[in-house]
């Protein structure tokens, strides 16, 4: 049997991976009740901070989204005013 450190992490990286791949927008870090995040000692889960959260409850976390966050994940063209020439040949 798997001990609870492996069980949160295990659920906690199928969150990430389930909001990643249902979401445009990336998941940003995880927010965890504070005990539950003192407790466990991690700094980030994934390469993603965590968040310790009073109002959460013991045993529960939630994914925060870029979204929330106001980042952007949205991917915007450039256009410039002036056209631009490629050379067909590389410069030596």
């Amino acid at each position: 049997m798997s001990s609870p450190e492996a069980k949160n992490l295990e659920a906690i990286s199928k969150a990430i991976d389930q909001h990643n791949a249902s979401c445009p927008f990336p998941a940003v870090a995880v927010e965890m009740n504070s005990f539950e995040a003192e407790r466990l000692g991690w700094d980030t889960i994934r390469g993603l901070p965590i968040r310790p959260s009073p109002s959460m409850g013991t045993g529960s976390f939630r994914i925060v989204c870029a979204r929330e966050e106001g980042e952007s994940g949205e991917v915007v063209e450039a256009v410039a005013e002036e056209p631009l020439t490629v050379p067909a040949e590389p410069v030596r």
